[in-house]
């Protein structure tokens, strides 16, 4: 919540050159020198989506310069985010060679978070990154529209329309040659070492390939299957029907990514826990929580990687999020809301030194972020004036970094 003093600082601010020298920043550093309000030409999309951080897309993820800034400033020994999502903190952590801890309940994001953390090694990866794509490319060259697909020999042939019926999401979303790329690659992915790898290649070739509009990649509601005049690139465009592009395009453009993180990489301790936040088990001796809680009523986090949680056949905890966009922003919605941020923080407290700090990146437009109710005093708060760039969700917000300190 902005009163008119606060909104029109963060416009000053806004008009200001803001901070782009991130390695200058120490604990020495004055919260109100912090100017965060970045413009597109300030921090540009290759440096916000750099290495690691854009191996698949993730809505309602905070940039990593957020993350960095505030480990520079506070220099924390053991970081931890209960809401890792896709892992931003935890990478961030290790570059800066300080150890993490990361909860979710997304089986998805857990998945997400390790592949982007994990340690590999580069000439294996990529003697596998090369077979899958020349078996890929032979693949493509032999198959085009039977029902099955035809493997290699000693291998069972796939059959298509059998599979499809195990997946209802896979024969709603994709054409049949997408399908069938898909499931090939799937089918694959056993051979090698780095299999979780692989499968995030996978899932964000599945978003991609999907049956829906170029401008419409986040909240598409029904599959798209015939030409539309297209808002992206304002001519009328064909839907997607393979995933074959994707696929070569995205393991090549991951194997890259994981090389440039691997120059960066330290040897910081990384630990990624699939599990409720309000009650994991968590080692002693956090001193630090950097982390941003959904936005209450704002995204189903599950729902919005459908595709992988059936391809892979990953567990779906959906039932146990908090604030998810299918609950609404009711006066019982914030309450439940409340209540499932509050038990998350006074659990993590358990767990943290004495003065340990909580830093909460949210838009708190309705008040609900209360550091006297879970057991903390605020000791900071920085305001930042958010330029959305991107899709639908195009325009501005105003967010805070909330800084508590624990009592």
């Amino acid at each position: 919540m902005y009163d008119n003093a606060v909104a029109q600082k963060i416009v000053d601010q806004y008009n200001q050159k803001p901070l782009t020298d991130f390695a200058s920043v120490n604990t020495r550093t004055p919260l109100g020198t912090l100017n965060l309000n970045w413009r597109e030409s300030d921090l540009p999309e290759r440096q916000r989506t750099k290495h690691v951080h854009r191996l698949h897309p993730y809505l309602g993820k905070f940039i990593p310069q957020l993350v960095e800034i505030f480990l520079r400033k506070y220099k924390p020994s053991l970081v931890y985010d209960p809401f890792a999502g896709s892992g931003t903190t935890l990478v961030e952590a290790n570059a800066l060679g300080i150890n993490s801890v990361g909860t979710d309940i997304s089986a998805f994001n857990v998945l997400l978070s390790q592949v982007k953390t994990a340690e590999y090694d580069i000439s294996l990866l990529e003697k596998e990154v090369y077979d899958i794509l020349r078996r890929m490319e032979a693949y493509s060259k032999r198959n085009s529209d039977s029902k099955v697909i035809e493997l290699f020999p000693g291998d069972v042939d796939l059959d298509v329309e059998e599979l499809k019926t195990r997946k209802e999401y896979l024969g709603k979303w994709f054409a049949p040659k997408a399908q069938k790329d898909l499931l090939y690659y799937l089918h694959l992915i056993k051979d090698y070492t780095y299999q979780d790898l692989f499968k995030i290649i996978l899932s964000r070739s599945a978003r991609s390939a999907r049956l829906v509009t170029h401008f419409d990649l986040d909240f598409p509601k029904e599959p798209q299957t015939e030409p539309y005049f297209c808002r992206k690139h304002s001519r009328t465009c064909e839907p997607v029907d393979e995933a074959y592009k994707f696929l070569s395009r995205y393991t090549l453009d991951t194997f890259e990514r994981i090389k440039v993180f691997s120059k960066i990489r330290t040897e910081a301790k990384v630990t990624v826990i699939h599990g409720d936040s309000r009650e994991v088990k968590l080692p002693k001796g956090i001193d630090m929580i950097f982390t941003s809680p959904p936005y209450i009523g704002l995204i189903d986090y599950h729902d919005q990687h459908k595709y992988a949680y059936e391809l892979l056949g990953l567990q779906n905890n959906e039932t146990r999020e908090i604030g998810p966009a299918k609950n609404g922003q009711s006066a019982a919605a914030k309450k439940d809301y409340v209540k499932g941020i509050n038990d998350v923080l006074i659990h993590a407290r358990d767990f943290m030194t004495k003065n340990g700090k909580a830093l909460i990146v949210v838009n708190d437009k309705y008040g609900l972020y209360n550091p006297a109710d879970v057991g903390f005093k605020e000791v900071g708060r920085v305001e930042r004036h958010v330029n959305r760039r991107t899709g639908r969700r195009e325009g501005a917000f105003y967010e805070s970094i909330l800084i508590w300190q624990k009592v």
